[in-house]
């Protein structure tokens, strides 16, 4: 696995990031890791539909990927979405900014939640699961549009409440678990190494490019503290990505559970000193975040992890389950982003470039 253990790094600003970009795949290989002959996916992430900084797949991120994808031959190029109880995909992707560049490009959306995309279907992985047989007794189901197709996953450089850090992948848990994938949240870490052994048997060939210009500190992936960071990273190697991200926030890539069980896999390389970083220094950086709690975090430790975890089929895998989406709508709709976050994001728009990038966006 020669390209699987190099990460690139860039720096970037907003006059030069779609040349950065294109830079930063060829830096990381992207020719090498992905079948020509294959149509790609292009894995967007939104984690909250309102376009909270740090949050989402940046329009930049999104429209420099297109670009480096079509100069380098790949023209069949798709797009596919996914919903969450907190996340609405149509809302996402126009406040997100990203239909103007769906529209400028022409890549077709699909949405892995319609039957006339896409149908879920039963898989029986040839890797040893450690947690997703045991989740989905009656079997585990993935999309069949997935089959046979190059996959670049587009997440952001942040925190995560359950996972310490998110990125390529946790990027994966939306688009290859149905609405059900909430019965995985016990087992999270465990249930993103399964997800990686999947892409490995079903994609004709795997890669991230994950955008750090604003990053996201705190409690996320959602209610955070963003910071311009003006770095953006690709690799073919989906542990390798997210363990450079994890050091770049201050964390030890190995202390995270995804990751260590993920190297201990050999689904790629979670140690930093055996990962080759090409491509801008960033070996110096370290940015102390740290993850925290909110009210919504405090709720899922309980009931995922802590005291209720013994009972939590009672409200998961019941109409109970409606409670807690109400719950978490209620919490990050209806207070955290007219109350706290949309004020955020104003004063990115107004006191950064990148804010005033997103702002051209819509123009």
């Amino acid at each position: 696995m020669p390209n699987q253990s190099v990460v690139a790094a860039v720096r970037t600003r907003p006059e030069t990031v779609l040349e950065d970009i294109a830079r930063l795949t060829e830096l990381a290989g992207m020719s090498t890791a992905l079948d020509p002959k294959a149509k790609t996916i292009l894995k967007d992430n939104i984690s909250w539909h309102y376009p909270f900084p740090g949050a989402n797949t940046t329009p930049w991120q999104l429209e420099g990927s297109i670009q480096a994808l079509r100069g380098s031959g790949y023209e069949d190029l798709v797009c596919v979405q996914n919903k969450t109880v907190v996340t609405n995909a149509f809302k996402g992707e126009d406040l997100n900014r990203y239909l103007p560049i769906f529209s400028k490009y022409n890549i077709p959306v699909l949405y892995n939640f319609r039957d006339g995309d896409m149908k879920w279907i039963p898989f029986k992985p040839k890797a040893k699961m450690l947690a997703l047989d045991k989740v989905f007794p009656q079997g585990i189901h993935i999309p069949d549009f997935f089959f046979g197709k190059n996959i670049v996953h587009l997440p952001t450089v942040k925190c995560h409440i359950y996972t310490t850090t998110t990125g390529a992948m946790k990027n994966a848990f939306g688009g290859l678990l149905a609405t059900h994938r909430h019965y995985t949240h016990s087992w999270i870490h465990e249930t993103l190494v399964d997800l990686l052994a999947i892409q490995k048997e079903i994609h004709s060939g795997l890669f991230a490019i994950m955008d750090g210009t604003t990053a996201g500190d705190g409690p996320g992936p959602r209610t955070m503290r963003p910071h311009v960071k003006n770095i953006m990273l690709a690799s073919s190697d989906q542990v390798a990505i997210d363990a450079v991200a994890a050091k770049l926030m201050g964390f030890n890539p190995m202390d995270i559970k995804y990751i260590h069980l993920a190297h201990r896999a050999g689904l790629g390389i979670g140690k930093p000193e055996e990962i080759k970083l090409v491509g801008d220094d960033i070996s110096q950086e370290s940015w102390n975040f740290s993850v925290g709690d909110n009210m919504a975090s405090h709720v899922g430790d309980m009931m995922w992890f802590g005291p209720f975890k013994g009972i939590q089929r009672l409200f998961f895998h019941t109409p109970l389950v409606h409670l807690f989406v109400f719950g978490s709508e209620s919490y990050h709709d209806w207070y955290r982003w007219p109350v706290k976050d949309k004020k955020i994001y104003e004063n990115w728009l107004e006191t950064t470039q990148w804010g005033r990038l997103f702002e051209a966006y819509a123009k």
